[in-house]
């Protein structure tokens, strides 16, 4: 039930109670009031008739006749009850039994007022009866109530009809009274509703203080609750920014399984698209590992750091439960880390290959100089072979040293403006005699608005340097090398083109990692280190360029390497 329809019916309950309280006792006050003062006036009576008794007692009739009124009956009744006159026992009628055991006689023979009101069968009306001491023995006055009835009844009329205006008055007052409070309370309501749902509400000015005391707490509640939903808002869209811009994958889900969180990097590592709908925990994974990891966490464990393959990755996995029974879990991708320990592993294992053999072989040649005493000729040529292998070692360590100097950062190029047809040519100059010596040609090319370049000039003398050496050790005699400078791109492509071997297409992708030959039998006899053209990719990283290669197995090698119009360094 509402409150406006609360309060009308309390009111007007309130009102009824009252009314029927009213109506009853004023008519049981107005009675008793009416019957009090009937007694007095039929004792003052009766005090009359005791004075006016003649000493004759043969006179009493006419006498008591005389002085009963038209409602009234007067009655003399001797000591023994019995009645000796009755004013209405006249025509014929016999005078009342024995009154000796009515209570208003009983007390006046006693010498009291005797006052009883009771109902006269014979007249089939109440009477009131008054008895006092005097004549024979007591004189009673008696009248009919119908009067007093009357004026009862009247005057419950009248409070009636009055108790109606009251009720219907209050019931209008308490219609009024309930909307004047109903109204603002529906508008506060109205207002609690817009706060819940996010909207701004509209608060009611009732002019009640206490309403008004209800509104000011509700203003001070919705200020308060904006303030803190727009903490929140603030800490949720800072927690989301975290937790998106995470490299690791980070899954959540509540005590249904539902996932409520995915970031970019899980949905990568599980292999699904943003926004696309997420099945439940249990079965988000399909490797039997990460299904054991779900299961252990949704059953309250906390794992930390189990490794295992998903989708091709190397992942490690750690997770948590949540108190409200869900779980979160992190998922790290350490695929490159796997990569570069293999990487790692492989280089040492490359490095330690391409030492052991120059070692090995210096070795040996010293043992048996050592141990034996070669012809002069037999000793040159172990020496010989002793200085070419310390040589390739000391290549070797020099290559490694450049090459962990640039991959650390430590190397920042010094950008000069360089004139390329010299550098070029100072560049080839070491290699022009065994080049001549094995019947290989050389050529440079620079075309017009590409005669300068800015780089630093030691990096450039090494890329060309490295590029000319692998050129010349792929190509046989009657071969040819040429270096052209054409502008490209907003800056200066060098391509260094050879007419050797060349390369299986299958082969090219990887010929920039280091220690990877194409050949290894051929490059490893031909004196080659294997990073050279590592070294080349990481100088044009420096210069913030880049390196490529196109080949075909027979029909030579050209090496293509972009240096931007002004590289950028850091500083």
């Amino acid at each position: 039930m509402r409150f406006a329809w609360r309060l009308v019916l309390g009111i007007v309950m309130v009102v009824l109670v009252a009314v029927v309280a009213l109506v009853w006792l004023s008519e049981r006050g107005l009675r008793e009031d009416l019957r009090a003062e009937a007694a007095h006036a039929l004792e003052r009576e009766a005090r009359v008739v005791a004075a006016a008794l003649p000493a004759d007692s043969l006179a009493w009739g006419r006498a008591i006749r005389g002085l009963a009124g038209e409602d009234e009956r007067i009655t003399l009744v001797d000591r023994t009850g019995r009645v000796v006159v009755e004013s209405d026992a006249g025509a014929g009628r016999r005078p009342a039994e024995s009154q000796a055991d009515r209570p208003e006689i009983l007390r006046a023979l006693a010498g009291e007022v005797g006052v009883d009101a009771r109902r006269n069968e014979a007249a089939g009306e109440d009477f009131l009866y008054v008895a006092i001491p005097g004549g024979p023995g007591a004189i009673r006055v008696a009248t009919g109530l119908a009067l007093v009835d009357g004026t009862v009844r009247r005057a419950q009329r009248s409070v009636l009809l009055a108790a109606l205006l009251a009720l219907l008055v209050g019931t209008l007052a308490a219609v009024l009274a309930a909307r004047s409070f109903a109204r603002p309370l529906t508008a506060i309501a109205g207002a609690a509703h817009a706060i819940a749902a996010g909207t701004p509400p509209r608060f009611p000015r009732s002019g009640i203080q206490e309403v008004d005391a209800l509104v000011q707490a509700l203003r001070r509640m919705h200020r308060e609750l904006d303030e803190r939903f727009a903490a929140l808002r603030r800490e949720r869209q800072e927690s989301s920014a975290l937790v998106e811009a995470m490299v690791e994958g980070v899954v959540a889900a509540d005590h249904r399984g539902q996932v409520v969180t995915a970031n970019a990097a899980a949905r990568v590592l599980l292999g699904y698209e943003p926004g696309e709908p997420l099945p439940v925990l249990t079965q988000l994974f399909r490797t039997k590992a990460a299904r054991d990891v779900v299961r252990e966490v949704l059953g309250g464990a906390v794992i930390h750091g189990r490794e295992m393959r998903l989708n091709g990755c190397a992942l490690i996995m750690s997770a948590r439960p949540l108190p409200d029974g869900g779980a979160v879990l992190v998922l790290h991708n350490v695929s490159e880390l796997r990569r570069l320990e293999a990487v790692r592993k492989d280089f040492v294992a490359n490095v330690s290959h391409e030492l052991k053999t120059p070692l090995t072989s210096i070795s040996g040649y010293a043992e048996t100089l050592l141990s034996d005493a070669p012809d002069p000729d037999t000793a040159r040529l172990f020496l010989e072979t002793i200085h070419a292998n310390a040589t390739r070692m000391q290549r070797l360590v020099d290559d490694l040293l450049d090459l962990a100097r640039i991959e650390s950062g430590h190397w920042q190029p010094t950008v000069e403006t360089i004139r390329l047809a010299p550098a070029i040519e100072d560049a080839w100059t070491p290699l022009a005699g065994p080049a001549a010596t094995r019947g290989v040609a050389f050529a440079v090319e620079v075309a017009a608005g590409a005669e300068t370049l800015r780089a630093d000039p030691d990096g450039v003398r090494q890329i060309l340097t490295n590029l000319f050496e692998n050129a010349l050790r792929h190509t046989g005699a009657g071969g040819r090398i040429t270096c052209h400078a054409v502008p490209a791109g907003g800056g200066v492509e060098l391509r260094v083109v050879d007419t050797g071997t060349g390369i299986p297409r299958e082969h090219l992708p990887r010929v920039f990692e280091r220690f990877y030959r194409a050949d290894p039998s051929r490059s490893r006899a031909a004196g080659g280190t294997g990073l050279g053209l590592s070294i080349v990719r990481h100088l044009m990283e420096g210069h913030s360029g880049r390196a490529r290669i196109e080949s075909e197995l027979g029909e030579g090698t050209t090496v293509t390497c972009w240096f931007p119009e002004d590289p950028e360094t850091e500083s």
